[in-house]
């Protein structure tokens, strides 16, 4: 038929608003449009294999060359990149400045000869994650989002938006656009209770395509239904475990909601978006710790004739993922204490020295994402 895939993921919810925000008018109306309308997926090349949690200790490399840039380093953990064909890149443009003030940001092909995406397999047996290399890659200044030495800035509303769509909208997305969610209950697992398969599947339907806020919005609904599903809607454990799960989701969709209408006032998120985060953390191991329960043995099953589809198990091997990726539940206590409560923050020995001087794997481990 021609039509696109409805657009989730990094564009819209991380680059899009970044580059509403930062980006020219030029840059806004040349990208945007395939990006809302789903016909192109967006990448984050942000983590390095040594600049994670303190990501600006990033060491890609982009150098002037005219009106273009030349792109060499690497990324890793980048989600989706082997479909994408745009990526918001993060590269050092001057390292005699200290490490937050020589960053630019940028908008970058993937489609090209000089970027090559290798996909990472994980105990789950997807490959949600790769690692990018960029040899000789090129940008055009055009593709310059902000000022040049000064993309932290960026970064930092690009990183805000990023806990707001992981967080408040809890863990709907968490296998890219919510394709966790497509649960649809094995044909060896029937619930005697009437029409109780159908409203499950429905759920699970419209929760699978729902992007970041399905769970949160459709999910706490679901939850309701997981015992009796499995035949324990009695077991008082599982009742008490069910209903706890059912609080946070509520809490989570409640506190997306606040994050939406604070946008869609023409505000940002703030740090307090890291709350949200750490809560996306919580449920999925909640969500996992029910699931287990609820299923005995047949949680360890994966595969389309497990209990939904073997989501327990994706869960038990997925889930510690949630507590790292967008930022480590460390880094976001950190966050929280110092810009939400005001408390001190780590000593940063490395602030005020050019990065130049700065020997791998030296640098502040206190971490800014």
């Amino acid at each position: 038929m021609g039509a696109h895939h409805p657009p989730s993921g990094i564009g819209p919810m991380m680059a899009g608003p970044t580059i509403a925000e930062h980006g020219t008018q030029e840059q806004i109306d040349r990208l945007l449009p395939d990006m809302v309308t789903g016909r192109h997926i967006w990448c984050q090349l942000f983590s390095e294999p040594g600049a994670g949690s303190d990501l600006a200790s990033l060491q890609t490399r982009a150098v002037r060359d005219g009106d273009e840039w030349t792109v060499n380093g690497q990324k890793v953990w980048t989600s989706g990149a082997q479909y994408s064909r745009w990526g918001i890149l993060l590269a050092r443009t001057d390292p005699d400045a200290p490490k937050h003030q020589g960053i630019t940001f940028f908008v970058v092909d993937i489609d090209q000869p000089g970027v090559e995406v290798r996909p990472l397999k994980e105990m789950t047996g997807g490959a949600t994650f790769n690692e990018v290399f960029f040899t000789d890659a090129r940008v055009s200044q055009a593709d310059v989002i902000g000022e040049i030495d000064k993309g932290w800035a960026v970064a930092v509303t690009c990183l805000s938006f990023e806990r707001t769509s992981l967080g408040a909208g809890a863990m709907g997305g968490m296998s890219g656009g919510g394709a966790m969610l497509g649960i649809g209950m094995g044909s060896a697992e029937r619930s005697p209770v009437p029409d109780l398969d159908a409203r499950v599947g429905e759920l699970a339907s419209a929760a699978s395509g729902g992007g970041l806020g399905a769970m949160a919005s459709g999910g706490a609904a679901m939850v309701k239904l997981l015992p009796m599903m499995f035949g324990k809607a009695r077991d008082p454990i599982a009742r008490q475990e069910t209903a706890r799960l059912y609080t946070l989701l509520e809490i989570s969709r409640y506190t997306g909601m606040r994050a939406k209408a604070a946008t869609e006032r023409g505000g940002r998120p703030g740090p307090e978006a890291s709350t949200g985060k750490l809560m996306a953390s919580q449920l999925a191991r909640s969500m996992r710790d029910l699931l287990l329960r609820l299923e005995g043995p047949a949680g360890a099953l994966m595969g389309p004739d497990a209990p939904l589809n073997g989501m327990a198990q994706w869960l038990a091997l997925f889930s510690p993922a949630i507590s790292i990726a967008g930022g480590s539940d460390e880094i976001q206590h950190n966050v929280i204490g110092e810009r939400v409560l005001g408390l001190p923050s780590e000593p940063k020995i490395d602030k005020d020295v050019p990065f130049r001087e700065l020997k791998v794997g030296t640098q502040s481990a206190g971490g800014d994402r």
